[in-house]
């Protein structure tokens, strides 16, 4: 017979486990006792339901250098109004549209807000998306008199469950919200170009000049979160009720946190065919880094859109670790990167 058998173990102070074990229970019923005594005496509950507060911890989360990223000329003074709101500790949602809306404001190249070339029964109709990295988006399309259509595609986002308005039912949309619309009306220079192009009326857009110019943002912001934007008036010239790419989520633009974002500019209907910014951004989700994912997208439109000779499209992208990427069909895509202006690099020269 083991002398030992009827020897309760000991713990590591020596003292046996038994009894330790005893007191154990001892205590957790003395608690738990408690606890029912006061879920009993409270008047209003027949349980207890007070939370368990936890300490937060104080451990500072990670700043990130802001980057603002847009495309062609124009995305220098959309980048420096982006820049001013990041800088201030501003959001990304808020950087790209207040980038975006300087554009909107004034736009040399005639191909963003009230002052661009007009469709081909001379009216000028607008689009614009937004988007933020939690899948968040609104979007407007084929809207006339408004100033600034990207401020009304973030309305779409945050005041209704929709993405997508167009036409008069975005325009009924902006003046429940306050904004104003305007009567439809030319400029005097994209009235002269409307009614020499009605001279001839012959559609073919000329590479990187009225049918390209789209500014299109990326944002990252000091907290870490990433927002897309673009707003345009589409091809000169177009047919009346033609939408392109740029308000159209996975198409124009597309966020998806914690991969990194994509935005595009060029021939709309090239980039509706195959998602372009998605797929840029699905690339980067498989490993590729941003400069790889604008060429795996921008060799796919290529791939299904045949003959690349008659077209443009431009393509930037950006992931959470700050890199960046760009590349374009042909030579002549120029971006902005902070307060840079760049040249992006091409498939064709």
């Amino acid at each position: 017979m083991d002398p030992t058998a009827d020897i309760p173990p000991l713990s590591a102070d020596g003292a046996p486990e038994t009894n330790r074990r005893s007191a154990c229970g001892a205590i957790l019923a003395a608690i738990l006792a408690t606890a029912a005594s006061g879920c009993r005496t409270a008047a209003t509950a027949s349980r207890c339901t007070e939370p368990v507060t936890l300490e937060k911890s104080t451990t500072p989360t990670p700043r990130r250098r802001p980057i603002a990223l847009s495309t062609w000329d124009h995305g220098l003074p959309a980048n420096r109004a982006a820049l001013g709101v990041l800088h201030a500790d501003g959001s990304a949602l808020d950087a790209v549209e207040t980038g975006c809306r300087v554009v909107e404001l004034e736009c040399p190249d005639m191909t963003v807000g009230l002052g661009s070339r007009p469709d081909r029964d001379g009216r000028v109709t607008l689009d614009a998306a937004i988007m933020t990295g939690d899948g968040r988006a609104g979007c407007v399309a084929f809207v006339q008199g408004v100033a600034h259509p990207v401020s009304l595609a973030r309305l779409v986002m945050e005041r209704t469950p929709h993405v997508l308005l167009v036409g008069a039912g975005a325009e009924q949309f902006a003046r429940e919200s306050g904004i104003s619309v305007t009567a439809p009306t030319l400029t005097r220079a994209a009235e002269a170009e409307w009614r020499a192009w009605l001279a001839e009326r012959r559609y073919q857009p000329t590479i990187n000049i009225e049918n390209h110019d789209t500014i299109s943002m990326l944002a990252l912001d000091a907290a870490g979160n990433m927002a897309a934007a673009s707003t345009t008036s589409g091809l000169a010239f177009k047919m009346h009720g033609r939408v392109g790419d740029s308000p159209i989520i996975g198409a124009g633009i597309f966020v998806d946190a914690p991969i990194g974002g994509a935005i595009c500019t060029g021939l709309g209907e090239t980039v509706l065919r195959t998602l372009g910014a998605h797929l840029a951004v699905e690339a980067m989700r498989a490993g590729a880094t941003p400069q790889e994912a604008c060429e795996r997208a921008i060799d796919r439109i290529i791939e299904k859109n045949g003959d690349p000779s008659g077209y443009q499209v431009g393509m930037l992208a950006l992931d959470f670790e700050g890199r960046i990427g760009a590349y374009a069909v042909q030579r002549g895509f120029t971006f902005a990167i902070q307060e840079e202006l760049r040249d992006a690099p091409s498939r064709f020269s």
